[in-house]
């Protein structure tokens, strides 16, 4: 927990501890939102926007996400909305003004594959939470009943400007169940975290990592065994839908609910895959029981199909540079984001699946950037920013209200020194829904946890 400086503590790092409804009063429902009415509301966010005065950023190069570099352009956050982007703006007298001058600034960034919350720190295995590898299908299963909000991971990941993020449970099974979208505030629970009206994600798995963990567990043992499972699943689900479309609905079955959503298309399919001839199954799989994929991830391979993903609205959730740790990692490329993003209509995106990466997903970026530049392949800072923002949004089901600085929209927005794809690049202050929820030169706009104060105060920090 937060420890008992309290409300003081809470105020300062305007950190929402007491959350409760999602929008204010008379906003429309979002299509995201309409999705999860369908899939029901149990469990559902207590997320409440922290009032903020406006706020008025100056004179700053400005990325809006969508494509498009401002210079010396200002951005307007009122009302925990986006007001305006443009030049020569004007705000209230009780606006807070910052100079943008010689800054940069961005949308928050999205990380669509995180673990933070169900693997946190400390590592222990009291705190491994993110596999249920009782089962090959466990759909089931919830993420963000594992999520601890104390997660120092969350606060770092703060510090390196994600606003957003999904929280997935692990591979080890062949549908390992929902995933979770957070925004990045410090709260008591889960609920209070929940982005509000965000369809849940289906976290599957292809490849080694099923067949590993259940080889000696009566299977599957072999990737057959495991498109064998999917199907079976499947069929069991659709069968299951039937059932509760008609007057004997039967007795309620948590996994197959699950699995009846993803058929439905109100629950977002993520599939862990590697290889581009089992991506290239799945996509077989999901026309054979008319299901859509929204993203592969990890999938090193994919730059091997990438006019296919780009051709079937399927995103590309990729690493810039993981590659060969075991077999199915083998053929990476470093210019493997750079291709799936070339062709019209492309999704590619920068992922993290890691609790040191999620705080520098900007110099994962720059990563790309600089791998394609040496495969003869100029990517400007105005389309690289996408991967981190409208196409992060687009395959967690939220651009309709995040992901871009477009008037309407979530005031999800960082405040850079400078270039966000340069090495020397820092967060300097992060705003989620246009209050300022990071300072780096503000100590009390920086979410510390039980265990960070320990740390703190072994180096004569906080007493």
């Amino acid at each position: 927990m937060l420890r008992p400086l309290t409300a003081a503590i809470c105020a300062a790092l305007l950190a929402g501890c007491a959350s409760t409804a999602s929008t204010t009063a008379g906003d429309a429902p979002s299509p995201a939102a309409a999705r999860a009415d369908v899939v029901g509301e149990a469990y559902a966010s207590s997320y409440r926007p922290i009032a903020s005065n406006p706020v008025l950023i100056t004179g700053a190069t400005v990325l809006t996400g969508d494509g498009r570099r401002l210079e010396g352009a200002d951005v307007l956050l009122q009302g925990g909305k986006v007001a305006a982007v443009g030049t020569g703006l004007a705000a209230s007298a009780d606006a807070i003004r910052v100079d943008g001058s010689g800054k940069w600034v961005t949308p928050g960034l999205i990380d669509v594959h995180s673990h933070l919350g169900v693997y946190p720190s400390p590592g222990a295995r009291a705190h491994s939470d993110g596999n249920e590898a009782t089962a090959p299908v466990t759909a089931q299963v919830w993420a963000e009943h594992s999520v601890w909000p104390q997660d120092p991971g969350f606060g770092a990941a703060l510090a390196g400007g994600v606003t957003a993020l999904q929280i997935l449970p692990g591979s080890a099974n062949l549908v390992g169940g929902r995933g979770v979208t957070l925004k990045n505030v410090a709260a008591t629970t889960a609920q209070g975290m929940k982005f509000p009206g965000a369809p849940h994600g289906l976290k599957m798995a292809c490849g080694e990592n099923p067949k590993r963990v259940y080889g000696q567990k009566g299977g599957p043992s072999t990737r057959m065994g495991n498109v064998a499972g999917y199907r079976t699943a499947f069929i069991d689900a659709r069968e299951y839908a039937k059932k509760r479309a008609g007057k004997d609905a039967g007795k309620r079955d948590l996994k197959l609910e699950t699995l009846a959503g993803a058929l439905d298309g109100d629950i977002l399919v993520h599939i862990h895959c590697y290889r581009a001839d089992e991506m290239a199954q799945m996509l077989d799989l999901a026309k054979e029981f008319d299901f859509k994929v929204t993203a592969f991830h990890h999938g090193v391979e994919a730059y091997k199909l990438a006019d296919r993903l780009a051709a079937d609205g399927v995103c590309g959730a990729l690493w810039a540079d993981w590659w060969g740790f075991k077999m199915e990692a083998f053929d990476g490329i470093q210019e493997n984001i750079a291709i799936v993003d070339r062709p019209a209509n492309s999704c590619a995106i920068v992922h993290s699946d890691s609790d040191e990466g999620i705080q520098r997903l900007n110099q994962e970026a720059a990563k790309v950037i600089a791998n394609a530049k040496r495969a003869g392949i100029d990517i400007p800072p105005e389309r690289a920013i996408r991967w981190l923002t409208q196409n992060a949004a687009k395959a967690l089901g939220v651009l309709d209200r995040t992901g871009t600085l477009e008037a309407g929209k979530m005031a999800d927005v960082v405040l850079w020194n400078g270039n966000p794809f340069s090495v020397y690049a820092q967060a300097e202050q992060v705003y989620i829904d246009g209050a300022r929820v990071y300072d780096r030169r503000d100590p009390s706009r920086q979410p510390v946890t039980d265990f960070m104060l320990g740390q703190s105060a072994a180096q004569g920090g906080v007493r």
